[in-house]
């Protein structure tokens, strides 16, 4: 049970140290990988959805028993961008910085799993 607490408080950590800043960078990002971001509310949206995600894991942390169902949707999060982040990259659609980060995220998910085996 300590396992799923210390993955799920460090994947929500993680999360809010990476995600919080996108607040503040939208004109840098714009600089740095143009075209600008033409539809803000898209950008700013992910954010605040996955900044959402980020607490639920705090939550699940907390409580790993009690919410073991919810992390079988954390590890679906995790396994969205991260298999995007593969895909993309295979077809020279991302750079690898990017890559690193679903490679992150997929191995996250890979210890929710395990987080969630060990929980029943």
């Amino acid at each position: 049970m300590r396992f799923a607490k210390y993955v799920f408080a460090i994947a929500g950590l993680y999360g809010l140290v990476t995600l919080v800043p996108g607040y503040f960078l939208e004109a840098l990002i714009a600089s740095r990988d143009p075209p600008a971001i033409t539809h803000p509310e898209f950008f700013y949206g992910f954010v605040g959805a996955a900044l959402a995600w980020q607490i639920l894991f705090f939550v699940i942390a907390s409580d790993p028993r009690r919410y073991r169902p919810a992390m079988q949707a954390a590890f679906i999060e995790k396994l969205s961008f991260g298999a995007a982040a593969v895909v993309l990259f295979v077809m020279h659609r991302i750079q690898s910085q990017v890559l690193g980060l679903g490679l992150i995220d997929l191995t996250l998910g890979t210890l929710f799993l395990i987080a969630h085996a060990a929980t029943a």
